[in-house]
């Protein structure tokens, strides 16, 4: 059934493992409420024997699941690896902007002004 679906390839899997945790975060939060929802967590079987309910153990399992994902973001510095790819992208548009500028022969103030005008549009978006 995957394989019909045509999954590309991740292409930023920090960006990936972010959104993955923030799915499985909702996730235990839905099963939270299942389990608040409860009366009981046990209850007896068919056979007489005591029974945890389903709800339960899916919300063990997405707590469980939510601490192996944050614990990777966390050993793995995430937050700290996408701000240095951002500041590598803002610095290859600042030398791509001076490389235009020079190609153009705009210099000295014209060109800071250039560049700040740049740096406004760039910070909107």
């Amino acid at each position: 059934m995957l394989a019909e679906l045509g999954v590309p390839a991740v292409e930023d899997p920090l960006a990936a493992l972010l959104k993955l945790a923030g799915q499985i975060l909702a996730w235990q939060e839905a099963t939270a409420v299942l389990v608040n929802g409860l009366e009981e967590v046990r209850y007896e079987g068919a056979t007489g024997a005591e029974q945890l309910r389903a709800e339960v153990a899916l919300y063990e399992r997405a707590m469980d699941r939510a601490v192996a994902v944050l614990s990777a973001i966390a050993r793995l510095n995430i937050e700290e690896r996408l701000a240095r790819v951002t500041e590598r992208q803002a610095d290859a548009v600042i030398d791509a902007i001076d490389a235009a500028l020079a190609a153009v022969g705009v210099t000295g103030r014209e060109a800071a002004t250039a560049k700040q005008a740049a740096a406004r549009h760039l910070r909107s978006v």
